[in-house]
């Protein structure tokens, strides 16, 4: 286990996913963690883990090396603004915030910096996330470092910053998408027949089972589904009636117009 100063600032819902995956990593000390919230009394049950919790910012920062702002985006400069006489250039600021740049959060904070964007997911909570990382620093060990933090949550990939805001939508957004999809999947499965319990594990493997097919084979989905596609048969018949109900123009759009929300 690393002991490696680890601080969490605003565990709301996406904190405290971050927060439970690494207590069931194993990778980091509990003792090494500091995890702050408002209303520290949600954060209770972690206390009996290991972890340091509490609500000053300040001292979390006094007591850690790196930083992750878990921050809702209008709140994230504000934060800085206030921890800013306390950094060092020991510290690494690690921003989840959508929006923020890397260039603000240096202009706020000032000084030399190493700043990082990571965008992760919900899936931290069951160490699956997809973490989209970008930063401006050349300091290798610390890439290397940050990545480790998230690696130990699921899969990182490093990514441009003009990307950030498209990693928002299709790895953060995305995991509500993919999750309507899934419950309207088990709302067909009932009305066809399933209780609710199995209709949930039928759906549940299967989505399971697709996405394992293209992350072990590489193929296209459409290499997939044209194995299942029978001439005259009734998946091609259910596909094509998705389709005339503007199924994947819907989640395109759906996509898209996140997108388009974020750069308002």
């Amino acid at each position: 286990m690393l002991n490696k100063k680890i601080a969490i600032i605003g565990c709301g819902n996406l904190g405290q996913s971050i927060l439970c995956g690494l207590i069931e990593s194993k990778s980091y000390l509990p003792s090494s963690i500091f995890a702050t919230k408002r209303n520290v009394d949600v954060l209770s049950k972690y206390k009996d883990q290991g972890i340091k919790i509490g609500h000053d910012n300040i001292k979390a920062v006094l007591e850690s090396r790196y930083i992750i702002l878990s921050l809702k985006p209008h709140n994230v400069l504000n934060e800085l603004k206030l921890i800013a006489p306390y950094l060092t250039a020991d510290h690494v600021i690690i921003s989840l915030s959508t929006g923020i740049t890397i260039s603000s959060i240096t202009s706020m904070v000032g000084g030399d910096f190493d700043v990082f964007r990571a965008m992760p997911n919900t899936a931290t909570d069951v160490r699956e996330s997809l973490t989209c990382i970008c930063t401006t620093s050349v300091n290798e060990a610390l890439k290397k470092d940050v990545n480790s933090i998230f690696g130990s949550l699921g899969e990182t990939i490093e990514i441009n910053e003009d990307l950030m805001d498209s990693a928002t939508v299709l790895g953060a957004c995305g995991i509500a998408f993919v999750l309507r999809f899934i419950r309207a999947m088990m709302q067909g499965g009932i009305q066809i027949g399933f209780d609710a319990e199995t209709a949930a594990k039928i759906v549940t493997q299967t989505v399971r089972g697709a996405t394992e097919l293209l992350v072990t084979r590489k193929e296209h989905p459409e290499f997939e589904i044209d194995k299942v596609t029978t001439p005259r048969g009734c998946t091609i018949a259910g596909l094509n009636e998705m389709e005339h109900n503007g199924f994947s123009s819907a989640l395109i759009k759906g996509i898209t117009t996140s997108y388009d929300d974020i750069k308002k």
